[in-house]
């Protein structure tokens, strides 16, 4: 098992507006800071789907071999992430089943964690992806450090 910690990433007024723009998800947790405000969070929060997406973004996938997501599941949304949380993501590659010859299917076990060292988020992804896309010598096999400011456990 091949086990991974990111480098951080700070959530921001920016990007909690920027999202909202994308998806058209306004609610007033994330966008109204006096109604959020008289709510049990006390203040503006970052959309949970905001926090996977960087997570998905932090983690270190290698376009090489990672040929598309399949699935995302399991996620449990533990904690609020509030504006200036810095986050990053603890994961491991764990069980791998062969689709085909060229192809296998990797389940992935996120956790994303704040400065506090609190798990925030848990998913579980699954990927399709090479069995092994440098088994032909052409292109050598990065270090895992080298691949998204990856840091191994």
């Amino acid at each position: 098992m091949t086990s991974f910690t990111t480098r951080g990433r700070t959530i921001t007024e920016s990007d909690i507006v920027q999202f909202s723009v994308l998806t058209g998800d306004w609610h007033p947790q994330h966008a109204d800071a006096a109604w959020a405000q008289e709510r049990p969070f006390g203040e503006r929060i970052a959309h949970g789907m905001l926090v996977l997406s960087y997570a998905i973004g932090l983690a270190p996938i290698d376009p090489e071999r990672v040929i598309a997501l399949r699935r995302v599941r399991e996620v449990t949304f533990k904690r609020p992430v509030r504006l200036g949380d810095t986050i990053h993501v603890e994961g491991s590659v764990g069980e791998r089943k062969p689709i085909d010859d060229a192809s296998e299917l990797a389940v992935w076990t996120w956790s994303v964690v704040n400065q506090h060292g609190r798990t925030v988020l848990r998913a579980t992804i699954e990927a399709v992806q090479r069995r092994d896309a440098y088994a032909d010598g052409a292109a050598e096999r990065p270090a895992l450090e080298a691949v998204a400011g990856v840091v191994p456990l």
